[in-house]
């Protein structure tokens, strides 16, 4: 059995208010696990704790109880990040580098050197679609390009886990579609992508999984074609069909010359499950 990518085990963080003896539960014994290869949404309104939660996976902030693991190894260790890219979902990078200086830059910090370094800068530049950016300055680049030169950065130790955090915000329609083209092109290379985003029917176009948080606690998770399947519905697909026929299919298809192409539960989207667990939240 593999050891999970993700593993996150009952844990609580409570963050004291300044100047009152009160404290706030921003996550409340959130359990998840994240196998290999998947690509996990976590989602929930603003305020929910699914940055805590990445934060406490990223070891950047201490769980008050629980744990997370990433695989296998405690993300209060170290050695826990060092197969694991990160893009936060307002990334800061030194406006004087080129896209080709940054990911250098990044790369040297991860312990990459020599042509093994130029080589990955190669790929991951041609990867994200900025050869032609490639000596521009960040400082120059549109919203879109600095969420692609950041996804590069956090591919550059080739990592097996990487963490978006809200990828595609502030992004316009066709560099949304190109990060989400992105992500699905991590996945068949064998990637786990963990994820947050407010773009519900992008999560629903990419992702295997996905919990969706409120008030800190997971109140659904699962696989997105469970949690977007109708129950206890079935629809039939009928090819040439009538309005007659469709008035007394159950009796008459089988004898008909209409053809039963498929029976299906009918699904919702995931935005309408998303706003249904949520209704109390907003």
């Amino acid at each position: 059995m593999s050891t999970p990518a993700v593993q996150i085990e009952n844990i609580s963080k409570f963050f004291p208010v300044p100047l009152r003896r009160q404290r706030v539960q921003a996550v409340k014994n959130l359990s998840l696990v994240v196998e290999p290869g998947q690509v996990y949404g976590l989602l929930g309104p603003n305020g929910c704790g699914k940055s805590t939660t990445l934060k406490i996976l990223l070891g950047l902030v201490t769980p008050n109880s629980g744990r997370a693991l990433v695989f296998g190894k405690d993300s209060r260790e170290y050695r826990s990040r060092r197969d694991v890219g990160f893009l936060p979902e307002n990334p800061y990078f030194h406006k004087f580098l080129t896209a080709a200086e940054l990911l250098s830059f990044h790369g040297r910090i991860c312990g990459l050197s020599g042509k093994k370094l130029t080589a990955r800068i190669d790929e991951l530049i041609d990867l994200v679609g900025l050869r032609d950016a490639r000596d521009r300055r960040v400082g120059g680049f549109s919203k879109g390009m600095l969420q692609r030169i950041g996804l590069a950065q956090a591919l550059v130790h080739d990592p097996g886990l990487i963490v978006l955090d809200e990828p595609t915000a502030g992004v316009d329609p066709a560099g949304s579609h190109q990060i989400r083209d992105l992500i699905l092109d991590l996945k068949k290379r064998g990637k786990t992508v963990l994820l947050t985003s407010h773009l519900l029917e992008q999560v629903q176009e990419i992702c295997d999984r996905v919990g969706i948080m409120a008030r800190g606690e997971m109140i659904r998770e699962g696989a997105l074609k469970d949690l977007v399947r109708v129950k206890n519905q079935t629809e039939f697909v009928i090819e040439n069909s009538t309005p007659e026929l469709a008035a007394q299919i159950q009796n008459l298809v089988a004898a008909s010359s209409a053809s039963l192409i498929a029976t299906r539960q009918p699904e919702r989207s995931l935005e309408t499950v998303f706003l249904e667990l949520t209704a109390g939240d907003r």
